[in-house]
């Protein structure tokens, strides 16, 4: 079985009282009630030739539904989450309004075992958040994202 891999990009703008990221919180019935561990750097999988690059830009306008800033890509390095999947993130400087977000879509069976299919938005809402809260809500490994970028900019 092949390693599952993601890719994305994690924007981050100034502000008057510091850095603030942008995260995404998950879409779909299991993290509706969830907001620690339920906020991601907006990404997605990516297989076969690829490039993490590509693939980051690429994920950035289907999950966001705009596309993808440009300016200087920060490294940020990879992550493995817990489930075993490895998520690569570059960190981009520029201002986003959450709410031109358009978000992407998944389907899947609910309530389970129902027959029945819905379609979710991948992200249900997309907001700024400073590092401290971006920490304590994001998906558990991806904090290092956060701590890499803070470090960057010392």
């Amino acid at each position: 079985m092949t390693e599952k891999r993601s890719a994305g990009l994690l924007l981050y703008r100034r502000t008057e009282d510091g850095l603030e990221v942008l995260l995404g919180h998950m879409g779909g019935p299991f993290f509706a009630r969830r907001e620690a561990g339920a906020w991601t750097v907006p990404k997605g999988e990516y297989q076969g030739d690829e490039t993490a690059w590509d693939a980051a830009r690429r994920e950035f306008r289907e999950e966001l539904g705009l596309p993808p800033p440009d300016g200087e890509a920060v490294p940020l390095g990879e992550v493995r989450q817990a489930g075993g999947k490895v998520v690569t993130a570059w960190a981009i400087e520029a201002d986003l309004d959450p709410a031109t977000v358009v978000p992407g879509t998944f389907e899947m069976e609910w309530p389970p075992r129902s027959g029945r299919r819905q379609e979710f938005p991948e992200l249900d809402r997309v907001e700024w958040f400073g590092l401290d809260r971006a920490r304590a809500i994001v998906v558990p490994a991806q904090a290092v994202f956060v701590d890499r970028l803070a470090g960057h900019q010392d």
